[in-house]
């Protein structure tokens, strides 16, 4: 640091003071560096780095020796401290590594893994752990620093070789660990690493860890009956643990032998009686296999081996809800919420069960009760508003929604929107009108708003106001994707206007392109102007995305017109399997089929 002669001297004496302090912390970390074991690099939390002092707990002892380090060294490490003390660790990071690399002490090389690790740096670990390596050969902490960093950057061929270091220096690595990091590797690395793993299986047959990151690696390429044989072969050397099994029966689940699989478990769980995951994980099981009764046999287990095992509380809730025990789960529900554990959700479930019976006052009462900024919030407001709707205090329900939301417009728009769907869903549209109507006046130029009124005239059929509505959101938002499929698909639909509907979607399309429905759309125009392989090219890639009805019914009606009848059918025919008598698909199918019958008899 330098000083200007017109700098103040109280600032001079502090800055001086905190150059200081810095210095005696330098030396007191590297002291601890020198003495202490060596940290767990990879699973190091910024919480462990040594503390930065702001004041010195004792001077260093006169003759410590810490390394021969030039003066500029030196202030490089004090400046690394200020950095850390300041909060800017990255920085701290670069002034270590340029230091580790300079002095090769060990002291300031663990040190500067440390802020590495934090900053997830992953050159500068791969810088640090090559001098660590090179200046203490016999640790093989800096070999399993450089194979996690290499196997997280797919250098499976250098992260291999390292694992066999850590082994052969009497190290341990966790195998099963290092393969769940693996999940979201493509399948060709992931069967190159299972490749680059069997030297080190034949090198090192008794690592547990080592056999059983073979049987997920090989799991997780899918090759469920290699992971199996795996795991046999390794039953002889590997102990057998709760996660032994959890892997054998996820392999198991995932080949579709359900029962297989239950059995595991369930062998498990009599061998790990008092391991709750493993005993939660067959409750789940059961409920996959709707036996019921089972899970709930197993979560009060759960429950009786720690009375406040809350998510063992909540899932027997849950079970007791969907089997229509009703008064179980809502005293399952309340004992959670006296708790203060789970307590949104479990007013949620506990307002759905009120629901389910017909008690809808109390429903409505415990909806709004959950919380807002919770997952269940926005459906829970939606249910109680449907529900005091349904009781016909419409205006009970309106008053409830803008209390809650005063003071936060976004919100507020959120609300009206939900409760003029509701409102016509109820049978209720001139309400859901007058309420869209009053809002604009408030938020003029609100598209959410104008959107809504937009399917409010369309269920009116009144494609004036539609349109005028959806050409002012345009106007105001020019990229608005959602303004542009929708008037450009009712112009192809409902109109004759093809040329201005096919601009409007192919700049819909453009802000928003691979959208299924926006897709449907520019084929349906393409298809209204007489372009039939465009549209049937266009339907296909939004049919391949979204198989609904509704592009069902395009495509067929294009492939008809085109004369490839056949397909046509077929396409209608497989669309009503899955949604037997959907009015749109049918409506196409006979009105083009009576065309061709009065064609044929012309």
């Amino acid at each position: 640091m330098i000083f200007s002669r017109k700098q103040p001297l109280a600032e001079k004496a502090c800055a001086t003071e905190a150059f200081r302090l810095a210095a005696f912390a330098f030396f007191a970390v590297l002291a601890s560096c020198t003495s202490l074991p060596k940290p767990d690099i990879m699973a190091q939390p910024e919480s462990s780095l040594p503390e930065l002092v702001s004041e010195p707990a004792s001077e260093a002892e006169p003759n410590q020796e810490y390394g021969a380090f030039t003066e500029e060294q030196l202030y490089r490490a004090i400046v690394g401290e200020l950095e850390a003390n300041s909060g800017d660790i990255a920085a701290a990071g670069d002034s270590y590594l340029d230091l580790a690399l300079g002095t090769k002490d060990l002291g300031v090389i663990l040190r500067a893994v440390q802020f590495a690790s934090i900053a997830n740096d992953t050159n500068a670990l791969l810088q640090l752990g090559l001098v660590w390596a090179s200046v203490d050969p016999a640790d093989p902490q800096p070999q399993l620093l450089l194979a996690i960093e290499y196997l997280e950057a797919g250098a499976f061929d250098r992260a291999i070789p390292r694992m066999a270091r850590v082994l052969e220096l009497g190290g341990s690595i966790d195998f099963s660990a290092l393969s769940s990091r693996t999940g979201q590797l493509n399948p060709q690395s992931r069967a190159q690493l299972i490749r680059a793993l069997e030297p080190l299986l034949t090198q090192f047959p008794d690592d547990d860890s080592l056999a059983l990151a073979q049987v997920q690696l090989l799991a997780q390429s899918g090759e469920y009956d290699a992971a199996l044989t795996a795991l046999d072969t390794a039953r002889a050397q590997v102990t057998q643990t709760a996660g032994t099994v959890l892997l054998e029966t996820q392999i198991l689940q995932n080949m579709g032998r359900a029962d297989d699989a239950a059995r595991v478990m369930r062998a498990g769980v009599k061998v790990f009686d008092t391991d709750p995951i493993l005993r939660a994980s067959l409750a789940r099981l059961y409920i996959s296999q709707d036996k019921f009764d089972d899970a709930l046999e197993q979560y009060a287990i759960l429950i009786a081996q720690d009375a406040e095992n809350w998510e063992a509380v909540y899932a027997k809730a849950l079970v007791h809800l969907e089997i229509e025990e009703y008064g179980e789960a809502e005293s399952l529900f309340q004992r959670l919420i006296d708790s203060g554990e789970r307590v949104d959700e479990s007013r949620y479930y506990l307002a759905t069960s009120f629901e389910r019976q017909g008690q809808l006052e109390r429903a409505i009462d415990n909806y709004r009760l959950v919380s807002i900024g919770t997952n269940n919030f926005l459906g829970a407001q939606q249910q109680a508003t449907r529900l005091s709707i349904a009781l016909g205090a419409v205006d009970a329900a309106h008053d409830w929604l803008q209390r809650v939301s005063r003071g936060q417009p976004r919100l507020e728009v959120l609300f009206i929107n939900m409760e003029a769907q509701l409102l016509q869903q109820a049978g209720l549209p001139a309400k859901a009108k007058q309420l869209l109507d009053r809002s604009l006046n408030r938020y003029p130029g609100e598209v959410d708003l104008l959107f809504a009124r937009v399917i409010y005239f369309d269920s009116i059929k009144d494609l004036a106001s539609s349109e005028a509505d959806l050409r002012s959101i345009i106007a105001i938002k020019p990229d608005d994707a959602r303004a542009l499929n929708h008037l450009g698909y009712m112009l192809a639909d409902q109109t004759t206007r093809y040329e201005e509907a096919l601009t409007l979607l192919e700049s819909a399309i453009a802000l928003n392109p691979g959208d299924p429905a926006t897709t449907d759309s520019l084929a349906w125009a393409q298809y209204k102007l007489g372009r039939y392989e465009d549209a049937l090219q266009n339907i296909r890639r939004a049919f391949a995305v979204f198989p609904d009805p509704e592009v069902a019914s395009h495509m067929g009606e294009i492939l008809w017109m085109m004369g490839r009848r056949d397909e046509a059918l077929a396409v209608w025919q497989r669309a009503l399997e899955g949604a037997p008598d959907d009015p749109l698909v049918t409506e196409a199918m006979q009105r083009l089929q009576t065309q061709a019958s009065e064609d044929e008899s012309e």
